[in-house]
């Protein structure tokens, strides 16, 4: 276990409380209008985007599917139920996975599904074991990118494939409005090597790359404007400075999409050709 800063505990410990508080009715409602589902999710990730996951990666019964940061279970469990295959679900707070466990012995999955208390940079598992690798705006979440990266290319075949989503700060934004874009973004949304580098690095091939950023504003547009209509009860429910928080964090969001300082992209990855040693 990699050992986390006192910055990235206090990250850990506010999404075990969206986990938790999430599965409350008022949450859920709104996750349904924002996403198109309702298990808790603190990614952005919606119900087509899922789809097109599903599509990229083939999934089917018997594949063995990998969801880092699985949170309470999207999207890996609503691809479980959607494909048939397996997954296995990890996260740090244990409270998402007690949480996703739960909802798979409730929902109609046909194949098995896993629980890990796992370090995205430290993944407990053998050598290219899974078939499929997925994460929804992890990355931004956690400051060891390229240790992310690598552990899940350790863990996958080689014949296998990666999909995950970033929100990051957008090339040459000026120096005077990056701290804007920083607090417009998740806690660890700063990189200092863009991410086609790092997948290179990491040993990935890049298959597909998508912008989600439209998609995106969307979404924080209607998830902000679920926030002020149901103010009152979100309050009672986490509290009055959380609520305010939360609003006050996809405004400075939406306001830094407005100036196109972040964006949100989407990554198709497959593990990297070793170079032939024959001179061919």
């Amino acid at each position: 276990m990699i050992k986390r800063t006192s910055a990235e505990r206090a990250v850990f410990d506010r999404f075990s409380k969206r986990y938790e508080l999430g599965q409350s009715e008022v949450m859920r409602s709104i996750e349904r209008s924002v996403c198109g589902c309702d298990y808790g999710a603190t990614s952005w990730t919606t119900v087509a985007e899922a789809r097109v996951i599903t599509d990229i990666l083939a999934l089917r019964p018997g594949t063995r599917l990998l969801d880092v940061g699985s949170g309470s279970g999207w999207p890996g469990l609503y691809l479980a139920g959607e494909m048939g295959c397996d997954v296995t679900l990890t996260d740090l707070p244990i409270t998402g996975l007690r949480i996703a466990l739960k909802r798979a012995r409730a929902d109609p999955i046909s194949g098995i599904c896993w629980g890990c208390v796992a370090d995205a940079a430290a993944l407990p598992f053998r050598h290219g074991v899974f078939d499929a690798v997925i994460h929804s705006d992890v990355l931004c979440c956690l400051p060891e990118k390229l240790d992310v990266l690598k552990a899940c290319r350790r863990v996958v075949r080689d014949s296998g494939k990666m999909v995950f989503s970033v929100i990051l700060i957008a090339p040459d934004v000026p120096a005077d409005a990056y701290e804007q874009a920083q607090a417009g973004g998740p806690p660890f949304i700063a990189s200092d090597t863009p991410y086609p580098e790092l997948l290179r690095q990491a040993g990935w091939q890049i298959t597909d790359h998508r912008d989600l950023t439209a998609d995106y504003q969307t979404t924080v547009t209607r998830m902000l404007s679920q926030l002020e209509r149901h103010a009152d009860e979100i309050a009672r429910l986490f509290g009055d400075a959380d609520a305010a928080d939360q609003r006050a964090r996809r405004r400075a969001t939406l306001d830094a999409l407005d100036q196109r300082l972040v964006r949100r992209e989407l990554f198709a990855v497959v593990p990297a050709q070793a170079p032939s040693t024959d001179g061919r």
